[in-house]
C-alpha cells in the first residue's frame, strides 16, 4: 500500500509587511480535493503539522462567494467533517521518519508561508525524500513556500534548478494582498534559483521535473493529485508486468 504523507500548516496568522496579522490556515480545496483522491486509491494517508498543533482551515477558503457557491462550501465542509478525527490527532512532523513514506504532499493557503518556510525539520523530510529518485514530493499553491525550509549541509537549496511552480505574483495582486505581503513566494523560489513557470491565472497548471511535482493554485489541487496517482499505479503495474514476465520465463525454463 502506498504510504501519503500529508504536510499541513499549524498557523492561524499570517504576518503582514505592517507587522498586522491575516487569518490564515490551510486552504480547503487544496487539501480536500486531493485527501479523497488519494483516499479513493486506497492510500494510507498519515497527516503531520508542526509540534502536532491541529491545523486550522482558513475559513475564506469555505466562503461560498470564495468557491463557487452555498453548494461547492457545504460540500467542503462535509469532507472536513468526515475526516475530522484525522485532522484532529496529526502526527508531529518533527517525529516523522522519512524512509517510512513513499510520497509527501502539502497543501497550501497562507499558512506554509507563515510556518513551514522556515521549519527545518519540514526542510530535512522534504530533501530525504527528494534525494531518493523512488519517492515523490508534491505542494501546491503556497505550498512551496515549504521547500524554502530545506538546505543541504553546505547551505545550498536542494530545490535550485528545478522547474516548479506555485501561486503567482499576479495571482497575488489580483487576491488583493500582493502589496502587503512581506515577501511573494514567486519571487523568493525564483531568487532561490528555481525554473519557475506558471499558466493562466487561477487555471489549473501543474508541472514535473524528476521527483518534484506542483501544483500553481487551487485549481491544481486534483490535477497534482491524480497526477501523482498515475504515476503510482504505473510503477505498480509494470513491477507486475515484470514479475509476471520473470515467473513465465522460469517456468518456460523448468518445463525445458
Amino acid at each position: 500500500m502506498t504510504k501519503l504523507l500529508m504536510l499541513l500548516t499549524g498557523a492561524d496568522e499570517w504576518t503582514l509587511v505592517d507587522g498586522s496579522k491575516h487569518p490564515t490556515g490551510f486552504w480547503a480545496e487544496e487539501f480536500v480535493a486531493p485527501h479523497k483522491i488519494f483516499r479513493e486509491a486506497g492510500w494510507d494517508i498519515t497527516i503531520a503539522t508542526p509540534g502536532g498543533v491541529v491545523p486550522p482551515v482558513d475559513e475564506g477558503s469555505l466562503a461560498p462567494e470564495t468557491v463557487g457557491g452555498h453548494d461547492e462550501s457545504d460540500a467542503l465542509r462535509k469532507y472536513l467533517d468526515s475526516v475530522a478525527l484525522e485532522l484532529a490527532t496529526p502526527a508531529k512532523i518533527e517525529a516523522i521518519d522519512p524512509l517510512e513514506f513513499d510520497v509527501v504532499f502539502v497543501p497550501g493557503g497562507h499558512g506554509p508561508m507563515e510556518d513551514l518556510a522556515v521549519h527545518e525539520p519540514t526542510g530535512r523530510i522534504l530533501t530525504r525524500m527528494l534525494d531518493d529518485d523512488m519517492k515523490l514530493v508534491a505542494a501546491v499553491c503556497h505550498a512551496p513556500a515549504a521547500l524554502l525550509a530545506a538546505k543541504r549541509g553546505d547551505g545550498s537549496w536542494p530545490f535550485a534548478g528545478y522547474t516548479l511552480t506555485g501561486f503567482t505574483n499576479e495571482e497575488e495582486h489580483q487576491a488583493g494582498l500582493g502589496e502587503i505581503a512581506v515577501w511573494l513566494l514567486e519571487d523568493r523560489l525564483r531568487d532561490g534559483g528555481a525554473q519557475f513557470e506558471y499558466g493562466d491565472p487561477w487555471k489549473p497548471f501543474i508541472t514535473e521535473d524528476r521527483n518534484l511535482h506542483t501544483g500553481q493554485n487551487p485549481a491544481s489541487s486534483a490535477p497534482l493529485a491524480e497526477r501523482l496517482v498515475g504515476i503510482v499505479q504505473a510503477r505498480e503495474e509494470a513491477l507486475k508486468a515484470a514479475a509476471e514476465a520473470e515467473a513465465a520465463e522460469a517456468a518456460g525454463g523448468n518445463e525445458g
